[in-house]
């Protein structure tokens, strides 16, 4: 709910503030006091172009500022959480700044809850707080998508319930058609595909590497390359430790059970001699070991010959043709071919996937025509319900022979929410063409049929408030009073803000605002150098018998005029309660 509205500096208003409520709120006032002001005001807030012209004249910007007391989980609120705004929280609801500040320079600022937004932003969260019906600018119901969307919360549950499940099989529906396209236009690629990714597998498969296999092949041809300086080395090592031919010096193992031996003949004058005899005993054991296993690696080098060599050489080069397509190594080379020989079955099962694939579309777009044809069926039955409902109120606003027409035509193909054209035209009087909303009509008779439209609409569709532009202009006496009563109808499920110069309208009103003008002439006596500001005040009772008074005679103080305009607040109070 729009909680409070504050202008400055915007058209002929200097610093104002409406304290609005829930119902039905009034603004009036003379001709030319600025009471359209408040549209204008509204406007900026929902994120309308900005007029440098509307700035007040010597005042550097105007502001508009709306205070909107919403339910914490408002998507309007959750929108300007997201945009970074701070909403202030209290009894589960949610409080939320919108600010628009307009310069004298033609530039424009926005403000979301305290903080710079976008104006996209402030429009965004503008359509789902405020649906404004203005002489020049209808908002609501004016595209096909909100026409559409009107007409089937009208028709409530009888709808909902099928058109969900058609949605749910529509997106199922495209998605496999996007899927069967897709197939088929990339089938030749997908095949020539298949094919590279046959011969690939095949040349791997021939070659058959094994893990790890090219660095165990590198290893084993260094040590064949070098195989004559390898003999040389285990031949003189093994000499060194065992010799055959007994030298001056001995060998290494001689060397070391002459040490153990004479250690062993005194170990039992010293303890640590024994142990070092011990540990003489364990190092010949190891000289042997390794002395035999030396004389076992001349043995293998002698069997290891350039054939062999010759042999790895070539399984290097298979292997290397294989990392130089595939992968860096050989163990990537393996890996590379799973994938592809997963992908390569992939491929060959496209054709099986689209003939499956052709039969699930085929039965899903015909279930979806059956489902296309029961939502025609209810939304033509809502529809010439709503066309009924809606002409009985134009009927008592002052358009006795105006029709709303509701035309639904087959789109020939089916889409997101059906396979309907939908479209809210005006018939202004029998045998008349009926025209799309909008034209065709004059401001003050497309605000009579938006009303008409909203009255019926407010229980199924309602937005939060609703802004009203002299909806009674060219009417009065009992067409006035309708207008009025409807408007209180409206008001009972949002609330409703209404600029207005007819009385029977603001009688009506729970919050009766008026606009007061006043011209200040300048030193010269002229209003050339002067200026003229308006105030804007929020009326008691008996100050709403004075302004209801100079609205319906242009004497406030008269008691005739007044006692009308009681009789006509009295009046409005028979109308029963909002529920």
């Amino acid at each position: 709910m729009l909680e409070e509205l504050r202008i400055r500096d915007l058209g002929v208003i200097t610093d104002a503030t409406l304290p609005l409520g829930p119902g039905l709120s009034v603004v009036t006032g003379e001709t030319g006091a600025g009471k359209t002001m408040v549209v204008t005001a509204v406007g900026l807030l929902l994120g309308a172009r900005s007029d440098a012209g509307a700035v007040r004249s010597g005042a550097k910007s105007a502001t508009a500022e709306a205070v909107l007391k919403l339910d914490a989980g408002h998507p309007a609120v959750v929108r300007a959480l997201e945009a970074g705004a701070e909403a202030e929280e209290f009894d589960g609801g949610a409080e939320l700044i919108l600010a628009r500040r307009l310069g004298a320079d033609g530039r424009s600022r926005a403000f979301l809850g305290g903080r710079a937004a976008p104006v996209g932003v402030l429009a965004e969260i503008g359509e789902t707080l405020v649906v404004v019906h203005g002489q020049t600018d209808q908002i609501r119901l004016k595209g096909a998508a909100a026409q559409r969307g009107a007409l089937d919360k009208f028709a409530g549950e009888t709808l909902a319930g099928p058109l969900s499940a058609y949605q749910e099989l529509y997106s199922h529906w495209k998605a496999s058609q996007a899927e069967l396209d897709s197939l088929r236009s990339a089938a030749r690629d997908r095949l020539r595909e298949a094919e590279s990714l046959q011969t690939a597998l095949a040349e791997i498969d021939e070659v058959d590497p094994q893990p790890g296999e090219d660095g165990q092949l590198k290893a084993e041809a260094v040590k064949l390359a070098n195989v004559e300086e390898l003999r040389i080395a285990a031949s003189t090592a093994h000499q060194a430790l065992i010799a055959e031919d007994f030298g001056e010096a001995g060998d290494a193992t001689t060397l070391v059970d002459a040490a153990k031996r004479t250690l062993e003949q005194v170990a039992e004058h010293d303890a640590e001699l024994g142990s070092a005899a011990a540990r003489l005993a364990e190092v010949g054991f190891l000289l042997n070991d390794i002395a035999t296993d030396l004389a076992s690696y001349q043995a293998g080098l002698d069997t290891e010959g350039p054939e062999r060599l010759a042999e790895i050489e070539d399984r290097r080069g298979a292997l290397a043709k294989l990392v130089r397509k595939y992968a860096p190594t050989i163990d990537e080379v393996l890996e590379w071919a799973e994938k592809a020989r997963a992908r390569h079955d992939e491929l060959q099962d496209d054709s099986s996937r689209i003939e499956s694939l052709d039969a699930e579309v085929a039965r899903a777009e015909a279930d979806l025509t059956k489902q296309a044809a029961a939502i025609s069926k209810i939304r033509a039955k809502a529809a010439k319900d709503l066309s009924v409902r809606v002409s009985a109120e134009l009927k008592a606003l002052a358009m006795a022979d105006a029709t709303l027409v509701i035309n639904l035509e087959p789109t020939g193909q089916l889409g997101p929410h059906g396979a309907d054209d939908i479209a809210f035209l005006l018939q202004p009087h029998s045998g008349a063409p009926a025209r799309p909303l909008g034209k065709g009509a004059s401001g003050g008779e497309l605000s009579r049929v938006m009303l008409a439209i909203e009255v019926v609409l407010a229980a199924v569709d309602p937005v939060p408030t609703f802004v009203f532009d002299e909806v009674d202009a060219g009417v009065g006496g009992r067409a006035a009073v309708e207008i009025g009563r409807r408007l209180a109808m409206l008001a009972r499920h949002v609330q409703v803000l209404v600029v207005t110069h007819l009385p029977q309208v603001a009688a009506f009103a729970d919050q009766h605002i008026t606009v007061t003008k006043t011209s200040v002439r300048g030193a010269d006596g002229g209003t050339a150098t002067g200026f003229t500001s308006s105030d804007v005040r929020l009326l008691d009772g008996t100050e709403r018998v004075r302004e209801l008074a100079r609205m319906l005679a242009g004497q406030e103080d008269s008691e005739s005029a007044q006692a009308h305009a009681q009789e006509l607040l009295d009046d409005a109070k028979l109308l029963p309660q909002r529920g």
